[in-house]
């Protein structure tokens, strides 16, 4: 696994984290409530505008650029990876398939099953709201694999492995199960009342899109979550 160093600089908000980077990739630890790209509201304040002013060290005149690979949502925390080159992005792209993607999530409530794997066609309605349907021409098929890592009376932690990544697929397949995401105001209870959503993009492994080497990294897990659960004992998780 490749270490999580923490770099920091003048030209990143406030809690985004380059973990990696060399000439065609940036691997980030993205906080929640920072947008991954710009939408007709959010300009400026976004994980791609800061990695922007970042490769080009606040030369508008640079030829540096960077390629969104994919995406996290804004309230969605964690690993968030970026290419420098076209065709950095076009072969990680072409490979998505095969890249490893887990997140670590907090859900309402105890899982009857405690393992298991959610599958559903997705679709998005006018109002942006993503949801099931049985209709296969309408929705695409999407994968949800999880495990129940820790119960309390209240909360359950699990550990998600995203075979497929549709637009709010794991919100979506938790809150379906009646089991929605904690602080996930949109799929789950209207009014928020959680500091941020209990969900993290915690590891990703993929292999390097010019050396072919397999890549791994992980990212801390976020205090929040961990502590609506009262922490997690002789774990292979690491807290900030």
């Amino acid at each position: 696994m490749t270490s999580a160093k923490k770099t920091n600089t003048r030209f990143l908000p406030k809690g985004l984290f380059i973990l990696y980077e060399d000439r065609d990739l940036l691997v980030v630890n993205k906080p929640a409530s920072l947008l991954t790209i710009s939408t007709d509201s959010e300009k400026a304040k976004t994980a791609y505008a800061a990695l922007t002013d970042y490769v080009k060290k606040g030369s508008t005149r640079s030829p540096h650029r960077i390629f969104i690979v994919h995406r996290l949502d804004r309230d969605t925390s964690g690993l968030l990876l970026f290419a420098k080159t076209e065709t950095a992005k076009q072969t990680l792209q072409n490979h998505w398939d095969e890249t490893s993607k887990q997140y670590i999530a907090v859900t309402h409530g105890n899982w009857k099953e405690k393992s298991g794997k959610i599958s559903s066609y997705l679709t998005e309605s006018k109002a942006q709201v993503v949801y099931s349907t049985k209709d296969p021409e309408l929705g695409k098929l999407s994968h949800t694999e999880y495990a129940v890592l820790k119960e309390t009376d209240k909360y359950s932690l699990l550990q998600i492995n995203l075979l497929t990544g549709r637009k709010n697929q794991i919100r979506v397949h938790c809150s379906e199960q009646n089991h929605p995401i904690v602080g996930d105001s949109k799929y789950g209870e209207p009014k928020r009342n959680y500091p941020r959503m209990a969900l993290h993009a915690w590891s990703i492994r993929f292999k390097h899109p010019f050396s072919g080497k397999e890549m791994e990294f992980k990212a801390e897990i976020p205090q929040f979550l961990t502590g609506l659960v009262g922490g997690i004992a002789d774990s292979k998780f690491e807290s900030t």
